[in-house]
């Protein structure tokens, strides 16, 4: 009876095994050094406003607030194996579509109702992204696996109006052509039998400001803006 007892735990033993260990879907994936892929995806950008330091003083500005607004973006993705298989460097050629709204709250004296008067500009912006990142990828479990990035992008903003001539009719704000952002993130693998499937969070923000103050009435509250982006990426690797 013991030994009853012995082979059927034994039996048990391995078909809990069985069923944890599954069949690995494109096996041979982490032999090659280079892969190659395509990514799609939405973004939630916005500026960090640093306004003036006499903005109320001088322009009767309340407060200066910014307005996430949803994007978008399309890539290629290029991963190089560094050292098998935990690190990982990706280098990802994106163009993203982007807007952020500023708005402005002015004192309002003249109406004991309305005590604030609200403004807004909105800055469009369609970029040629290159971020560069550092992946570190945990071991793989069955048929998935997930990782951290770490690393920076340089941005070159087409519908930038830096050069432009200001309007003082319809003024708009200037930020700079080129921008150069830290990137930090994390995403999830999903191994099919032809291809890698992931879903990346990444969270990037300027270095330096990209704002040009050119004394027009919307640019004067306003000292310093630093792009800012929340990006959601669905990606396909072969």
């Amino acid at each position: 009876m013991k030994h009853l007892h012995l082979v059927a735990f034994f039996l048990l033993t391995k078909s809990a095994i069985g069923q944890i260990e599954k069949t690995k879907n494109y096996k041979r994936f982490d032999e090659r050094a280079l892969h190659f892929g395509v990514l799609l995806g939405a973004n939630v950008a916005n500026f960090n406003v640093v306004p003036v330091m006499d903005a109320y003083e001088k322009y009767r500005i309340v407060s200066l607030q910014n307005k996430s607004q949803p994007g978008g973006q399309v890539g290629a993705v290029t991963t190089l194996k560094l050292f098998h298989p935990v690190v990982r460097l990706r280098m990802i050629p994106t163009l993203s579509f982007q807007e952020r709204v500023i708005g402005y709250f002015y004192e309002n004296p003249s109406s004991p109702t309305q005590k604030e008067i609200y403004a807004e500009e909105r800055v469009n912006s369609t970029n040629f992204d290159l971020p560069l990142m550092l992946q570190f990828r945990t071991l793989r479990l069955n048929n998935f696996a997930s990782y951290v990035l770490i690393g920076g992008q340089y941005t070159y903003d087409f519908q930038s109006q830096e050069k432009a001539s200001q309007s003082f009719i319809d003024p708009f704000i200037k930020i700079r052509v080129n921008d150069f952002q830290g990137q930090v993130g994390g995403g999830l693998e999903f191994f099919l039998p032809y291809f890698k499937f992931g879903l990346e969070i990444k969270y990037s923000q300027s270095f330096s400001n990209s704002f040009i103050q050119d004394g027009t009435p919307s640019s004067k509250p306003i000292d310093q803006l630093f792009n800012k982006v929340w990006w959601f990426s669905l990606i396909f690797e072969g």
